[in-house]
């Protein structure tokens, strides 16, 4: 037991003593982003908890509450809420806080498949090349021509429209993360391969060729370890635009269901009342999705260059 415990305490020691960790910490951009995505992901998965009210709950609503601004008394109920209430009673803080589960459920499950999708392949195009590797990038050379939200947009609604009306509503989300995940593989694919065309020419590669180990053991003990710094990089850079993907899909109502509303679906709900001066139902849903993307990002950007052996 006290083996154990010293080497986690040596892991966690040269952790901390490690380049990258040395990096972050001398980066204040980089860990307040850190800390914000941190609070928004933690309250998100704690939203039952931390939430006032369940805001997709008909039973916990009381349509005299609507439109009630942040921070002032209902003129009917009396009641108060933080971020004020939309024209159903919700509360917004409560409903941003369920919101951000879903765009961060899709976000994060998208990108898991973009890279599942896009590692198999490129590992398969960079190692094998000849006819696989023409087949695979000019697959991705294909797909790269059309927008991201146009290629989703579509797969979306070809998966929707092969499913049974009555299982449209709960596989909403699933096939939406699906559709978001396809549209994004080819980034990482080819990044694998270019790695990957590197990596099957040195020794190491060789060696194993040598001693009569499989191609699929090769690539998944050898060559796969190398290939996931760059793909990391490209992953947290990714979960921005997969967030900002499904809140544009939600936005333009063809995201997740009503029932289930993320971030995208309720800025489509606030865009509607931003003319009559309800401009709190639109503009704390747009922060918290601009702080989540914003944040994500800077530190993807951070990673990028911490992982960079020519700006150590």
């Amino acid at each position: 037991m006290a083996a154990a415990d010293a080497v986690r305490a040596g892991r966690l020691r040269r952790a901390l003593d490690s380049d990258l960790f040395y990096s972050f910490r001398r980066s204040p951009l980089t860990v307040v982003a850190a800390v914000v995505v941190l609070v928004i992901g933690l309250a998100a998965l704690l939203a039952p908890w931390i939430a006032p009210t369940d805001p997709f709950d008909p039973s916990s609503l009381d349509l005299m509450d609507g439109k009630t601004p942040p921070l002032k008394p209902n003129e009917f109920t009396g009641h108060t809420f933080l971020l004020g209430t939309d024209d159903q009673g919700r509360d917004v803080f409560s409903a941003i806080l369920y919101g951000a589960r879903i765009s961060l459920l899709v976000g994060f499950a998208s990108v898991v498949v973009s890279m599942a999708i896009g590692i198999a392949l490129g590992l398969l195009a960079g190692y094998r090349g000849g006819w696989v590797d023409s087949v695979i990038m000019r697959v991705a050379d294909v797909q790269l021509t059309f927008p991201d939200l146009l290629v989703a947009l579509m797969i979306f609604g070809i998966a929707r429209g092969a499913l049974p009306i009555a299982a449209q509503e709960y596989m909403a989300i699933p096939v939406l993360i699906l559709s978001i995940g396809i549209a994004k593989w080819p980034q990482y694919a080819r990044t694998v391969r270019g790695v990957t065309m590197v990596e099957r020419g040195k020794d190491y590669v060789q060696a194993a060729r040598v001693v009569g180990l499989p191609a699929g053991k090769i690539m998944r003990r050898h060559i796969l370890p190398n290939v996931l710094g760059p793909v990391l990089v490209i992953a947290t850079l990714g979960l921005s635009l997969a967030i900002i993907t499904e809140a544009t899909l939600s936005f333009l109502g063809v995201g997740v269901p009503p029932t289930s509303p993320s971030l995208g679906t309720l800025l489509r709900i606030g865009q509607e009342y931003i003319a009559s001066g309800e401009w709190w139902i639109l503009f704390f849903p747009a922060i918290a999705l601009v702080a989540i993307a914003l944040s994500v990002n800077l530190l993807g950007d951070w990673l990028r260059d911490a992982l960079n052996p020519r700006l150590r």
